[in-house]
């Protein structure tokens, strides 16, 4: 495999404001700081961000308290007209973001297109909820008292966005946040911060008012967060990312009794069982795998297959693996973008050395190659033993690790299911679990004991902003999107009124 590199920074690039964004003005950091923002596929400069201090942040969130009652008063029916607006500025636009996020972010362009349109319809969905929520009404059992019960925007929000879905996990905190009435503070991540802005630009022009979004970019997160975390003034705070720094900042908001939201790591089981469809199951097992080049915390982490049909399916899936086209996203026919950086490529290097050094085999890739960017092909690994270190972790890459259970001359044999199941559900993590099988009693008995916030059933997908995302065990607390999604933007308020006879 040889990269493609390009040498030319995509026109969209310059047109992104690259300050932060504080009180509706793009304001330089208060020490003049500034840093790079590389091309993955390249290695080369695309911009130079603002780089905020804790000063740049106390700003930001004071900005945000300060709008807050202003802006918790204005109607719903405003709120949802202003994300509508965005949505449809959003799919207007989609050429345009798609190019500065594959620039920054590395994902092959036609990948960031559907990004971008699953992305805006966040802002679509939450324009709906937002003239939607509701309360309650009733009295008392002995009839003396009027119990109303309404929800109020909880205040000014924390959100802490990943790199890896630049937009989408954007618009999936956003939006219920302005749906609900909430000011915010936001840090993207400091790989990909450029999509961030772009957005920002895009709620100005939907007519967000000045203060209610404030973004702070940095190459000093801890410092930033930290000031928003023990400042009084936040709310709520809206993580994606790793379960170490979600630990922390659980311990954080402790300190002011926060509202937490926390979507973390996962270490997601897909199981191929003997009745599976071998077709479809290694169709699902390419979206599950090879989203985002592997770099997702839905991907399928640990591939069980049954070895009554493990050598039929690792035929299909190494051949589809082995015959993607790795390259520059930005180039036509990319299948397979680069890594976000070199360290991830240092990680995904050890993780296979280690299972090869522990017994597994490669049947395809497995080597990264020479040459500009920050690439490692899709690699195939067979026979896995469960003592591999990235069966214990994040593979965050495009690596399948096919790990045998079962009796292949028994595939009837029910223990198969205790078997695979006690494997799945040995992680602390438990954000999906994915399982192809054509027994419908089998189907329903997985789906209930894989330890999961989502389950997908002969599927590779699960997001959708009309479900609920989130998991169990260390890989998080709360849900985004779906019909309560909203409700963590939201204060449950009872008033108590006597009835006069």
């Amino acid at each position: 495999m040889t990269a493609i590199a390009t040498t030319q920074v995509p026109d969209a690039i310059s047109s992104v404001h690259t300050d932060l964004f504080i009180d509706g003005e793009w304001v330089p950091a208060a020490a003049g700081d500034r840093f790079d923002v590389l091309n993955p596929a390249t290695g080369e400069v695309l911009a130079q961000v603002a780089d905020a201090d804790a000063t740049d942040a106390r700003r930001a969130l004071e900005t945000a308290a300060a709008h807050q009652a202003e802006w918790a008063a204005t109607s719903p029916r405003n709120r949802s007209e202003i994300l509508y607006r965005a949505y449809e500025l959003i799919m207007n636009r989609v050429d345009e973001i798609a190019s500065v996020m594959t620039a920054e972010m590395g994902k092959p362009l036609a990948e960031a297109k559907g990004e971008v349109a699953y992305g805006a319809e966040f802002f679509r969905w939450f324009a709906e909820e937002a003239v939607r929520i509701g309360g309650d009404h009733t009295t008392t059992g002995d009839g003396g008292t009027r119990i109303v019960v309404s929800r109020q925007p909880v205040g000014p929000c924390i959100l802490i966005t990943p790199w890896n879905f630049p937009l989408a996990m954007g618009t999936r905190k956003i939006g219920p946040a302005v749906a609900a009435g909430c000011t915010m503070v936001l840090k993207p991540a400091e790989l990909t911060p450029l999509t961030t802005l772009l957005l920002a630009d895009i709620l100005v022009e939907a007519g967000l008012p000045a203060g209610v979004l404030n973004v702070v970019t940095t190459t000093d997160p801890s410092t930033v967060v930290t000031e928003w975390m023990d400042s009084g003034l936040a709310r709520k705070v809206s993580f994606t990312g790793s379960t170490e720094v979600g630990k922390t900042l659980l311990r954080q908001a402790a300190g002011t009794v926060m509202r937490t939201s926390m979507e973390l790591g996962g270490n997601a089981p897909f199981i191929v069982c003997a009745d599976a469809d071998i077709s479809r199951a290694v169709d699902g097992l390419m979206l599950a795998k090879m989203r985002n080049t592997g770099q997702a915390c839905t991907a399928a982490n640990r591939i069980f297959v049954h070895r009554s049909v493990i050598d039929e399916f690792t035929e299909q899936f190494t051949a589809k693996m082995a015959a993607l086209k790795v390259g520059d996203g930005a180039a036509d026919g990319t299948q397979v973008g680069p890594l976000v950086e070199p360290k991830a490529v240092a990680k995904v290097a050890s993780l296979v050395d280690d299972a090869v050094s522990k017994g597994a085999s490669v049947a395809c890739g497995g080597e990264a190659p020479e040459g500009p960017g920050f690439f490692y092909p899709p690699t195939v690994l067979t026979g896995v033993g469960l003592e591999a270190d990235l069966v214990r972790n994040e593979i965050f890459g495009p690596v399948a690790a096919i790990i045998p259970f079962g009796d292949a001359d028994n595939p009837l044999d029910p223990a198969a299911d205790d078997e695979v199941i006690s494997l799945a559900n040995d992680t602390p993590w438990g954000l999906v679990a994915y399982f192809f099988s054509q027994d419908v009693d089998r189907c329903a008995r997985l789906s209930t004991a894989l330890e999961a916030g989502m389950v997908g059933v002969n599927t590779g997908i699960v997001s959708n902003p009309a479900a609920p995302f989130g998991g169990v065990k260390e890989s998080g607390l709360g849900r985004e999107g779906g019909r309560v999604g909203i409700e963590e933007f939201l204060d449950m308020k009872y008033t108590a009124t006597p009835i006069r006879r």
